[in-house]
């Protein structure tokens, strides 16, 4: 059968304490035991059921956590207070000193600098590939590498992993394959591709309102049991724990997370074809142009579409950021970072999300100052935004 995510999101039912439509939000940190030997046990992690301290869990990121899984299908899940919380003890659960890890290069600024200027520290380096090019990516792979980490759409020259063809490569050679799927949920299932772990920033499309952050790993119930231990958990010992209020709030928006997700793609779409038709140089992987345009096809979960990501290059820093001023100006966005608001949000990567690659690293993988990374927000009438958007080109010189 195929995967049908917002399907499993649907199924879900949790009552409330008294019956309400919506779970019940823990409201304690700590949890009370009836016998000093289940909090032993629970110490020693013997018991399921109990809740010990919020760090460790809590009801309300069980309900989140389980939602999140049941999305990537995935044995289980489990939220943290932020994307990078969630990205790095996943890394310090699997690699100690003297590991290595094969990573892409384009990824999001904070991991690249997690990668690249604080592991280091511990003792773990990292080799940065472009992960279009199979055989690039094996022929960085050591005895000593223990992760292949990629992103299923790439922070922010939108590359495509091709992850089936990465999980073989993974396999081969005994590594675990990582994907960060905050571009493309819903859009691309890579779980059900072959990636042995899922991670998310849900502080951008999954909660949708940038109005809270979280992030999740989703996993097999070994590797999450062993990030949550008390003794030698990275989740657990790190502390990026979530607040029960954000993740009943996140979970509510998770609910309409497949509404949004396809008038993003709907929205993305349209302009960059527009875009792409005036001259524009446009990087969207729904243009037939996208290199990897046919491997996002052949990975989608079709009516989810491309995702709301996009990149116009405006020439230059200075047209760049005139025309990011001039659209936020007329209203129809906002100058800003992060992504998968209602409203578009738009911002120049070189000098702010990807800020943390050296320049001469940005230059060597195509990330020049006139790029543009669009979130297409939900507009109603992306006609309409279209010709507004074209009329601040012109009156910039973009156009």
């Amino acid at each position: 059968m195929k995967f049908k995510p917002a399907n499993n999101i649907q199924d879900l039912q949790y009552f409330g304490e008294f019956g309400g439509v919506n779970p019940s939000i823990s409201d304690s940190t700590t949890y009370t035991f009836l016998s000093a030997k289940s909090m032993f046990d629970t110490f020693e992690g013997n018991t399921e059921g109990c809740y010990l301290y919020s760090r460790h869990t809590s009801p309300s990121n069980l309900y989140l956590s389980e939602a999140l899984a049941q999305m990537e299908g995935t044995e289980t899940a489990n939220v943290a207070s932020t994307g990078m919380g969630a990205i790095t003890p996943v890394i310090l659960q699997l690699c100690g000193a003297g590991d290595h890890i094969v990573s892409s290069r384009t990824i999001y600024g904070g991991t690249y600098a997690f990668l690249k200027n604080f592991t280091p520290r511990l003792g773990i380096e990292t080799s940065f590939v472009d992960i279009t090019k199979l055989d690039v990516v094996e022929a960085a792979i050591t005895p000593k590498t223990k992760i292949l980490y990629c992103e299923t759409v790439s922070n922010p020259l939108l590359e495509v992993a091709d992850v089936p063809a990465l999980s073989k490569l993974a396999k081969k050679h005994g590594l675990t394959l990582i994907v960060d799927n905050t571009f493309s949920p819903l859009c691309i299932s890579p779980a059900q591709l072959g990636a042995d772990i899922v991670v998310h920033s849900l502080t951008k499309f999954i909660n949708g309102a940038s109005d809270t952050m979280g992030g999740v790993i989703c996993a097999s119930r070994e590797f999450i049991d062993a990030t949550k231990s008390v003794n030698d958990g990275a989740s657990m010992l790190l502390g990026a724990a979530m607040d029960s209020q954000q993740s009943s709030s996140i979970l509510k928006n998770l609910r309409t997370l497949h509404i949004r997700m396809k008038q993003h793609s709907y929205n993305a779409a349209y302009l960059a074809e527009r875009f792409e038709k005036d001259g524009l140089k446009t990087v969207y992987p729904g243009l037939k142009s996208h290199p990897s345009h046919e491997v996002f096809t052949s990975m989608m979960n079709e009516e989810y579409g491309y995702g709301g990501m996009l990149t116009v290059d405006a020439g230059s820093l200075e047209k760049a950021n005139a025309l990011m001023e001039l659209m936020q100006e007329r209203n129809l966005g906002y100058l800003a970072v992060s992504l998968g608001f209602y409203k578009t949000l738009f911002s120049a990567p070189g000098t702010s999300t990807s800020s943390e690659i050296p320049e001469e690293e940005q230059k060597e993988m195509g990330l020049s100052d006139g790029i543009i990374r669009f979130s297409i927000g939900l507009d109603n009438d992306i006609e309409r935004t279209y010709d507004m958007m074209k009329a601040c080109m012109k009156d910039v010189g973009v156009l």
